[in-house]
């Protein structure tokens, strides 16, 4: 079992090099694709908010939104409520390249499911499926068990 746990990170770790491979080719990296995505989900962020999720220092937020503002993929309006900050905002073009992103990955994915059976594809999307819903939810409630079980095995790594 230890084998399965594995595989799934080799191949997510792969096709987030192909698709990183692609978007640099678009003109966008991969630290660029993030800050954009978290604009994206939530419309009207400050940078504030952006450095506190992505963890990044004042100088790398700003450095990104300008970049990306640059190249047309984010929008900056005043913050009514704190004229000292910007509301960011996806451009179009940033929704297209969302899109990209997406057919990239399923162009891959399609790729690595070609050699298999309707059947074998149909069981493995199911059990795909159980395991992302467990895991989603998992993370909406803040990794409560995945949590317990690392403190435990830290424990137990601690004492031995």
């Amino acid at each position: 079992m230890e084998q399965t746990k594995r595989e799934i990170t080799k191949i997510a770790r792969e096709v987030n090099k192909f698709t990183v491979q692609v978007m640099k080719e678009e003109g966008i990296g991969t630290a660029e694709f993030e800050f954009m995505h978290l604009v994206r989900h939530h419309p009207g962020i400050t940078q504030a908010e952006v450095r506190e999720t992505l963890k990044i220092d004042k100088g790398a937020a700003a450095r990104r939104a300008a970049r990306l503002e640059e190249k047309g993929y984010l929008s900056r309006e005043p913050n009514p409520a704190d004229r000292r900050s910007q509301l960011l905002y996806a451009t179009e073009k940033a929704e297209q390249l969302k899109l990209s992103q997406k057919a990239i990955e399923g162009v891959f994915y399609e790729w690595l499911l070609s050699e298999l059976t309707a059947e074998e594809k149909g069981t493995f999307c199911k059990t795909l499926d159980v395991l992302y819903l467990r895991s989603k939810k998992q993370s909406r409630e803040g990794f409560p068990d995945v949590s317990a079980l690392v403190a435990a095995k830290y424990k137990e790594i601690v004492n031995e």
